[in-house]
């Protein structure tokens, strides 16, 4: 999986009609919402502000008027294939006074978010874990030591009858963490996740 660094942008001409590519990295419908009302006034003449959102749990699309399946299918096509995600990718579309077809259509509104693609920056996405590590007292440092050896973030810790670190770690690395604080511990530590 990949999500944008940063905006990124392209436009095309088919048959005198402007189809201006743009794709942003969101986290949600709300953010996409306030994107796409800046997007609709930035382009008052525009006929079409087609959309396609792909947000872990949070998605949609959007035609605009033009025939279904003919513009934002194309375009979450792109970003399926792309493999991307937390990205909200829009094509405004001008009006060049000839009718494209559904076929026309299709491709132009997919070439349009290819295009932006071609001009954006990917950054890979790692899946995480969360892991509940408890310990005795004693042996926290022991933990914190292995946590930093693996690249994890302890994200809260409890104290009551023993440590509990709430630990956050990519998920490729998680059963070398557990294995190798289970061996440093000699068995005396617990990990849920």
């Amino acid at each position: 999986m990949y999500q944008l660094a940063a905006p990124a942008f392209a436009e095309i001409d088919i048959k005198k009609s402007r189809f201006l590519g743009q794709l942003y990295p969101l986290n949600s419908r709300s953010e996409a919402r306030s994107k796409l009302a800046e997007i609709r006034s930035a382009h008052p003449g525009a006929v079409h502000v087609c959309w396609v959102l792909l947000c872990e749990g949070d998605s949609g699309l959007d035609d605009d008027g033009e025939p279904s399946g003919t513009a934002a299918k194309p375009m979450y096509n792109v970003l399926v294939h792309k493999d991307l995600m937390n990205v909200l990718a829009v094509v405004v579309r001008y009006w060049g006074g000839t009718k494209l077809g559904a076929g026309g259509l299709t491709r132009a509104y997919s070439q349009a978010i290819s295009e932006a693609c071609k001009t954006a920056e990917l950054v890979a996405v790692e899946s995480m874990q969360d892991l509940t590590v408890q310990t005795g007292f004693g042996d926290e440092s022991h933990v914190r030591r292995c946590c930093e050896k693996f690249a994890a973030v302890v994200t809260q810790v409890e104290y009551a009858d023993a440590a509990t670190l709430h630990i956050r770690i990519r998920q490729k690395l998680a059963s070398h963490f557990n294995r190798e604080l289970t061996e440093m511990l000699k068995g005396q530590v617990t990990i849920k996740g």
